[in-house]
C-alpha cells in the first residue's frame, strides 16, 4: 500500500520532461559502469532514477534562470542560452558518475564507489576533475533533490510483489523467476522507448499516435507498478506458461491493474524480446 501510494504521488507530480534522460545510451553507460564497479543490481536502477530526477531539476532551473536573465542579456549581461546549455553538456558525465556514487552508498552491500575510483575512471576519459570538484558534484545532486535520494526503483516493486505472490500461495520457483525478472527489467530499461511505443499503439489501436496521445501516455511510461507487474507477468509466461493465467489474476487482485493491461504490457515486451510481431 505504501509503494502504491508513493507511485501515485510520483505520477501526480510528474514533470512534462520525465523520461528524457533515460535514453538507451545513458542507461547502458550507467549499467556498464555499475557492472565494472561490481555494484548491487539495485544501485544501477537507483543511479538511473537519480540522474533523471536531477537532470530535469537542473534543466528546469537553468530555463528559469535564462528567463529571468532576458533583460540582463538585452543589456549585454548575463549568460546566453547556448552557454547555459554547454554547462549541462560539459558536466553530464561528472553528474552521471556522482549519481552512481550516491546510489552505491544507498546500497546495503559493501561496494561503495569512493573518490579515488571515480577520479581514476574520469581521468581515463581525459577529464581532469579534482576530489573537491567530485565532492561538490555529489553535493550539487543532493541539494538539487533536497536530499531525497532514496527513491523506490521498479526493482523494489518487483521484489515486493514476488513476496506477496509467495505469501498468497502462488508457489513458483523463486530464484529463476527473480533472475528472469532482473533480465527483463534490464531489457525494459534499455529498450524503453520501443516497448512503450508498441504499448501505446496497442492501447489506442492506431499505428500513428497524435502528440496529445503521446503526452497523455507519459504517466503510463513512468508507472513503476505497471512496469513491475508487466515484468513479473512476462517472466512467468517465459518460465512457467501453465501458471501464467493464475499469476495475472493474482497481480490484478493485488494491484488493481487490469488483466488486459498486464497482457498488453507482456505482449509489448515479448514482441521486442523475440523481435517478432507475433510472440
Amino acid at each position: 500500500i505504501h509503494l502504491a501510494t508513493e507511485n501515485e504521488q510520483y505520477l501526480s507530480e510528474l514533470s512534462d520532461q520525465a523520461g528524457c534522460f533515460k535514453e538507451t545510451r545513458t542507461v547502458e553507460f550507467i549499467f556498464l559502469l555499475s557492472e565494472k564497479w561490481h555494484l548491487d543490481e539495485s544501485a544501477r536502477y537507483q543511479a538511473v532514477e537519480l540522474l533523471e530526477r536531477f537532470m530535469i531539476k537542473q534543466v528546469e532551473q537553468i530555463c528559469k534562470t535564462s528567463r529571468e536573465n532576458v533583460k540582463s542579456r538585452e543589456q549585454g549581461q548575463g549568460s546566453s542560452w547556448s552557454s547555459l546549455k554547454d554547462q549541462i553538456y560539459d558536466t553530464f558525465v561528472l553528474r552521471l558518475v556522482s549519481c552512481i556514487q550516491l546510489a552505491s552508498k544507498l546500497s546495503l552491500h559493501y561496494n561503495i564507489v569512493n573518490s579515488d575510483t571515480a577520479l581514476k575512471f574520469l581521468q581515463s576519459l581525459k577529464y581532469s576533475y579534482t576530489k573537491q570538484e567530485l565532492l561538490e558534484s555529489e553535493l550539487a545532486v543532493l541539494k538539487s533533490l533536497h536530499f531525497q535520494i532514496n527513491v523506490s526503483t521498479p526493482l523494489v516493486y518487483v521484489e515486493l510483489l514476488l513476496e506477496v505472490l509467495g505469501h498468497n500461495g502462488c508457489l513458483l520457483p523463486s530464484k529463476p523467476l527473480h533472475q528472469m525478472c532482473m533480465q527483463l527489467l534490464d531489457f525494459s530499461y534499455l529498450t524503453r522507448d520501443s516497448i512503450y511505443d508498441t504499448l501505446l499503439k496497442i492501447a489506442i489501436e492506431n499505428s500513428t499516435p497524435s502528440k496529445l496521445q503521446v503526452a497523455k501516455f507519459l504517466t503510463v511510461k513512468e508507472d513503476f507498478m505497471l512496469l513491475a507487474v508487466g515484468t513479473i507477468s512476462t517472466s512467468v509466461f517465459i518460465l512457467n506458461p501453465e501458471h501464467w493465467k493464475q499469476v495475472v489474476e493474482h497481480l490484478n487482485y493485488i494491484t488493481g491493474i487490469t488483466s488486459q493491461s498486464i497482457l498488453e504490457f507482456s505482449y509489448a515486451v515479448l514482441k521486442h524480446v523475440v523481435g517478432s510481431a507475433t510472440p
